[in-house]
């Protein structure tokens, strides 16, 4: 089979492209140059795509004796990705830029490119695990490091997707992922995992968000009292669920910690409150992917809103390109644009965007 393997320069892609090569596979490696003005080194552990980065991977593809090609992603990763975290910030909403990549970079572009030039399918150094049913389909389960799982940023693959994309890394757990680099003397094997927003290396988002938006002046409320407590330079760079940044006097009347509980965005209003108002239990997502059919009626399942949060037990069902999830308990801080991740035990049945939340009794 011939495969390109999507190569960051870290030491996940590195061994992933080593163990399908190890399979017999035809393998390519491809290093995706996503920043317009890529910088020459990292500053940190945050970001990614440096020409640093680059030159690690081809370092790789050279050990392996595997072609390596820089693909030119940059115009899209802005439009699908950074424009559009910019806009959902700017909307009120919390978006997951990781899932957008996943789902627009990654296993679209990367992926279309690659089968129009004749390949067979993508890997990726993620950790999840692939498992083909009897009859041929393939399902997307967790990955046995539960502390690196990434099957939830993966929630957004479609079975078509799902049908050409491995990941060779599932059944490890990182410990052993660096000692597999170590023994095949790949240079990255110490290389500090990249977390956080990739495109934002210093992780100051609110930073980044008004150097594109500007300030914008406004209110910060209490939700119980109407009354003014604060202002704010701009609503969007505040989430729901958020306590620290809000600039309001420490000791509140009762003495109680206050959250922002909603963002306003067409009034540019941050309404805060006690924890207490943070809980929800009933959500409606849209923009629906599916990993493999949609499930039929009323099924149990289990509901993950954050990347490294816990699952909950739910119920959910589709409808149209909606889905509505009832969750068996209170969730807190759960604010529209994340994405919610339903799993029937370790299988990943498929995600929505959240656009709205309650309490239901």
């Amino acid at each position: 089979m011939r495969v390109v393997a999507a190569m960051s320069g870290g030491v996940d892609s590195a061994v992933a492209a080593a163990r399908m090569l190890d399979a017999g596979h035809d393998v390519v490696g491809v290093h995706l140059a996503l920043s317009q003005s890529a910088a020459t080194l990292r500053e940190s552990a945050r970001g990614c795509c440096t020409i640093e980065d680059a030159g690690d991977a081809r370092r790789v593809a050279d050990m392996l004796g595997i072609p390596f090609y820089v693909w030119d992603m940059a115009a899209r990763f802005r439009r699908d990705v950074m424009e559009d975290f910019v806009a959902e910030y700017q909307a009120g909403r919390t978006p997951n830029p990781c899932l957008r990549c996943n789902e627009k970079i990654k296993f679209a572009a990367l992926l279309d490119k690659a089968v129009a030039l004749g390949f067979d399918a993508v890997a990726t150094g993620h950790y999840a695990q692939v498992v083909e049913r009897p009859d041929g389909s393939r399902e997307l389960h967790r990955a046995v490091d539960a502390a690196k799982d990434q099957s939830y940023v993966l929630g957004v693959l479609t079975a078509e997707q799902l049908e050409r994309s491995f990941f060779p890394l599932g059944d490890t757990t990182k410990p052993q992922i660096r000692a597999e680099a170590r023994e095949r003397g790949f240079y990255v094997a110490s290389k500090p995992d990249s977390h956080d927003i990739c495109f934002i290396a210093d992780g100051d988002t609110k930073a980044w968000l008004t150097a594109r938006l500007g300030e914008q002046p406004g209110e910060i409320v209490d939700a119980a009292s109407g009354e003014v407590v604060g202002s704010h330079a701009g609503a969007y760079a505040f989430t729901v669920g958020q306590r620290r940044g809000l600039g309001l006097p420490r000791h509140t009347r009762d003495g109680r910690p206050r959250y922002v509980v909603d963002v306003d965005a067409g009034r540019n209003t941050v309404m805060v409150g006690t924890a207490d108002l943070l809980g929800v239990n009933s959500l409606r997502g849209d923009h629906a992917r599916w990993c493999g059919p949609a499930p039929e009626g009323v099924v149990a399942v289990g509901a993950q809103v954050r990347a490294h949060g816990d699952e909950v037990p739910a119920t959910a069902w589709a409808d149209g390109d909606d889905v509505h999830v009832r969750l068996t308990g209170r969730v807190r801080g759960v604010a529209p644009g994340q994405s919610v991740v339903l799993y029937d035990g370790t299988r990943v049945v498929g995600s929505a965007t959240i656009a709205e939340t309650a309490l239901e009794r």
